[in-house]
């Protein structure tokens, strides 16, 4: 169907009553369901593996879901809830259980499975794993966060941007080599467009309805199943907790707020964000009262690790303005710097500024999509910044910066993905005046795949280092962003890959850059 003939009635009648649900945002009872063990064929199970996320000190989610045939329509189930039980224990052998429970997969929520785990001690690995007619989950492995009260040194790797047909996840190979604390995901977990008959240079056969561009709630599962199908997507996420946010390709590239970039009509798209935001949360480790009520959702979010470091995790999608023009590379106007615009919404933008105003952590850390220092790219005095990021919400940027400088925030850090490059930044609130005092660093991380191969340097790349005196550094090709933060310091590697557009990539570290603790700005190692 093409993009303009979609209507609502076909997003809603494409995927009958699932995507009703995917409008009302209730959640069916689930503790009292009757769990019903019946299989209709003996493939695997859990093809899609299994994973955990939003670590507290007590707690930690974990998640699975059935789908003995993941591309099929349904993953392959019938229409019956199944029971899965599951264990939690402190060693790989599960001969020292600590939590046990029987969960219920249900049809209408793809058969997914999310748990809760409680009475957890803090800062401790625990392995998992799932059971449901007869078959035995791969195990995950997890980690608590630490106790309020201690300070360890913590490891983070921060990923964003796989697009499954544009090559393969070679990264996350040494994501599990490096054994992180936890990963930070920032969004583009899928994409909505085609993939294509062999899913781009893979050239792995897909269903022909894989070809168009996604929009009923189907649709977006099957997507989702498709990525999850990468065997070392599923070996990163059953390795440590997952902290997720989402960008804009989980729904459609560059939306806005109720604002499609295909001009689909509002009532359209708010079934078509309904769609994308219902599938997201099916499929990441996320808590139940995440789950979407109808087009929104609160991805917002705190997460501590002790007194080492504060994580708000933001939303720069669900509540922004629209983007200036096409929201590519284009000087300033007044829209752009408007001051009434926004990229969090006003409410998000308070949160998130009590909350840093309100930190004892030592590092003060912002995990979010879209790149806030500014970043031109046009030799000469004038500029010309990529508007779908905080550069075209030039207010927004000023009072959180502004924010930062006047509560002094300690050892203010932002993580960022998007981009599809590597990019070290020192923050400033007059980015416009290089001898003004750094409030903060920038690390963007690469993406895993979006992109291709890459080159380490473009036109573009070349610029931002001439022309932006805060960029410390930049680099293009694909890869992640592995961190260590503790007493003294931050440490940022940016790990790329020589290639994923065929298999057996080699991962190295291409620059490692420093944040001293009580010291803004960053400096290479």
């Amino acid at each position: 169907m093409s993009r303009m003939a979609v209507t609502r009635r076909s997003f809603m009648t494409a995927t009958g009553a699932a995507a009703a649900l995917a409008m009302s945002g209730s959640l069916p009872d689930l503790v009292d369901a009757v769990g019903i063990s019946h299989r209709t064929d003996k493939r695997p199970l859990f093809t899609l593996g299994v994973a955990s996320g939003d670590p507290l000190p007590d707690a930690v989610v974990i998640w699975t879901r059935l789908a003995p045939g993941p591309l099929e329509p349904f993953g392959g189930m019938d229409d019956r809830t199944v029971d899965v039980d599951w264990e939690v224990a402190e060693d790989e052998t599960f001969r020292r259980v600590v939590r046990r429970g029987t969960a219920h997969a249900r049809p209408e929520y793809a058969h997914t499975v999310h748990v809760d785990v409680r009475g957890l001690r803090p800062w401790h690995h625990y392995f998992y794993r799932f059971r449901a007619a007869g078959q035995i989950s791969p195990v995950g492995r997890t980690r608590t966060a630490p106790a309020l009260s201690d300070e360890p040194a913590v490891t983070m790797a921060v990923a964003s941007c796989q697009a499954f047909y544009d090559g393969y996840y070679t990264a996350y190979q040494d994501v599990v080599r490096r054994d992180h604390d936890v990963v930070l995901f920032l969004g583009d977990y899928i994409y909505e467009v085609g993939v294509g008959p062999t899913a781009g240079i893979r050239n792995q056969s897909v269903p022909a309805d894989f070809a168009g561009e996604i929009f009923t709630l189907d649709e977006y599962r099957a997507r989702y199943a498709l990525h999850k199908s990468d065997p070392d997507l599923q070996a990163a996420h059953a390795a440590a907790p997952w902290v997720v946010t989402l960008d804009d390709h989980e729904v459609e590239g560059n939306w806005a707020g109720y604002v499609s970039e295909d001009g689909i009509p509002h009532d359209d798209f708010v079934v078509r964000r309904a769609n994308g935001f219902r599938a997201y949360w099916e499929h990441m480790p996320l808590r139940l009262d995440q789950s979407p009520d109808g087009p929104s959702v609160r991805l917002h979010r705190q997460l501590r690790y002790g007194r080492t470091a504060d994580l708000s995790i933001l939303d720069t999608r669900q509540f922004r303005d629209d983007q200036t023009s096409t929201g590519g590379w284009l000087p300033p106007d007044e829209v752009s710097t408007d001051p009434a615009r926004t990229i969090t919404g006003d409410a998000q933008e308070r949160w998130l500024l009590d909350r840093l105003g309100t930190s004892t952590s030592r590092w003060n850390v912002v995990a979010q999509q879209v790149a806030m220092a500014q970043l031109d790219r046009k030799t000469g005095p004038e500029l010309e910044l990529p508007m779908d990021t905080w550069n075209g919400y030039a207010a927004s940027r000023d009072r959180v910066l502004s924010g930062v400088r006047d509560r002094d925030v300690r050892n203010f850090v932002v993580l960022t993905g998007d981009l599809h490059r590597s990019v070290a930044s020192d923050l400033r609130v007059n980015f416009a005046d290089p001898s003004t005092p750094a409030v903060g660093s920038e690390f963007v991380t690469t993406s895993i795949s979006s992109g291709k191969d890459g080159v380490d340097a473009d036109a573009t790349g070349r610029a931002l280092l001439a022309e932006n005196p805060h960029v410390k550094f930049q680099n293009v090709q694909r890869g992640y962003l592995s961190c260590r933060l503790d007493r003294t310091r931050w440490t940022s590697e940016f790990r790329i890959v020589d290639r994923v557009t065929t298999p057996g990539g080699t991962a190295s570290t291409r620059a490692t850059l420093v944040v001293e603790d009580g010291r803004p700005g960053t400096h290479l190692a």
